[in-house]
């Protein structure tokens, strides 16, 4: 079935979490990531907001589509939305009702928001032993000062180092153009929830899971972190080179810009017969990756002028062709085009009741109970008749 048609509804599968009701009080998007994750891997996930405002990412536009942001699209599908104001007596307890049922809760509020209104763990627990309670926060709770503190994706990348790696050598650091802290947050949070959920199958008990988006930030710098903390090093930014490995970033071709991914010393052999320069390979500045990451001003200088002689296709292509990862730089458009090409599907298209939303694809792949979109990202409220009832149906 093609991105551009709908998926009907018969030929929906049933998911690994099918069964699994998730509370998702959280909002923006490391908690609602997390959610969606949960509900397009089967789980009935309801979405609890305030009346008469709802998600932030609601408003969070442009772009829209048929009115509605795009960016609260992409976080919320395959979700119920109910609206509860905590600040009532009646739906607080609708909401305590609906924790006291669900298999996991998820929130992202300032810790000890939702214990103002009897919606913390250690309140939850005793009727639901079996809650699996997720708690997103910005810097954690050990302390008043990390409590207190925002937790928006753009402080983050700067406080936990991103932005110091990120940018060339000469610039203003730069932030990653998308949430990414956000989002390596929400899949941390993701296999916290799924790793309790394998526990409490064993001893019936549910546990706490905590993720700061701090923690999952540090935890990213994967390399980095790791050349600090086991070398001393403090990393700095280098643009689009690697601080380990060369010939490993972004070249100019006579048409454009493209990336070569040298992993090896073989690799690299290969780039030099491609460029008409097999004997770089044995220079003793450039024989080995050590020797070329030493060296790299001049072995960039010596592939930046040869680079520059043809187009991307043509260093992409023969590249190729000698085991050399190599590739264009795309915008994001043609990226969507290259997955589709290479069979990747990267778009799903679904009709719930009339209305079509397109989503990008869950990268998830099961091949007995795969993940599937059941449920367009919901309007605000749209399921409180029914979910209304159902909670007050003690």
């Amino acid at each position: 079935m093609s991105a551009a048609e709908p998926t009907p509804v018969s030929s929906r599968p049933t998911g690994p979490l099918d069964g699994l009701l998730v509370a998702d009080f959280s909002r923006v998007l490391a908690g609602p990531y997390a959610a969606m994750t949960l509900g397009d891997l089967g789980a009935d996930v309801i979405k609890v907001e305030r009346p008469g405002a709802g998600d932030d990412t609601r408003g969070w536009g442009p772009p829209w589509a048929d009115g509605i942001a795009t960016y609260y699209q992409g976080l919320n599908r395959n979700k119920r939305s109910v609206t509860l104001d905590l600040s009532d007596e009646t739906d607080r307890g609708l909401a305590i009702e609906l924790a006291s049922r669900a298999d996991v809760l998820i929130e992202n509020f300032r810790p000890g928001t939702l214990d103002r209104f009897g919606l913390g763990f250690e309140q939850l627990r005793g009727a639901n032993p079996g809650l699996v309670y997720c708690s997103i926060t910005g810097f954690g709770a050990a302390t008043e000062e990390a409590a207190a503190l925002s937790g928006y994706d753009l402080l983050v990348q700067a406080m936990g180092g991103l932005m110091s790696i990120t940018g060339q050598p000469d610039g203003e650091p730069t932030k990653v153009g998308v949430a990414v802290i956000d989002h390596i947050c929400a899949l941390q949070a993701t296999v916290g929830v799924l790793a309790a959920l394998s526990v409490r199958r064993e001893t019936g008990n549910g546990q706490r899971v905590e993720v700061s988006l701090m923690g999952a930030a540090l935890a990213a710098l994967a390399n980095q972190a790791s050349a600090h903390v086991g070398a001393g090093v403090v990393p700095r930014r280098l643009g689009n080179r690697h601080p380990s490995i060369a010939p490993y970033q972004t070249f100019l071709a006579d048409d454009g810009w493209f990336v070569v991914a040298c992993g090896n010393d073989s690799q690299f052999a290969n780039v030099a017969k491609v460029v008409g320069r097999p004997e770089l390979a044995a220079d003793e500045r450039f024989a080995t990756n050590t020797s070329r990451v030493a060296n790299i001003d001049t072995l960039d200088e010596i592939l930046t002028e040869s680079f520059a002689a043809a187009s991307v296709g043509h260093w992409v292509s023969h590249l190729g062709a000698g085991g050399v990862p190599a590739g264009p730089i795309n915008d994001i458009g043609q990226a969507f085009v290259d997955a589709e090409t290479l069979g990747i599907e990267p778009v799903v298209t679904t009709e719930v009741d009339g209305h079509i939303q397109r989503s990008v694809r869950s990268p998830i792949r099961l091949a007995d109970t795969p993940v599937s979109v059941r449920r367009n990202a919901p309007a605000l409220g749209e399921h409180d008749l029914e979910i209304r009832r159902w909670l007050e149906q003690r």
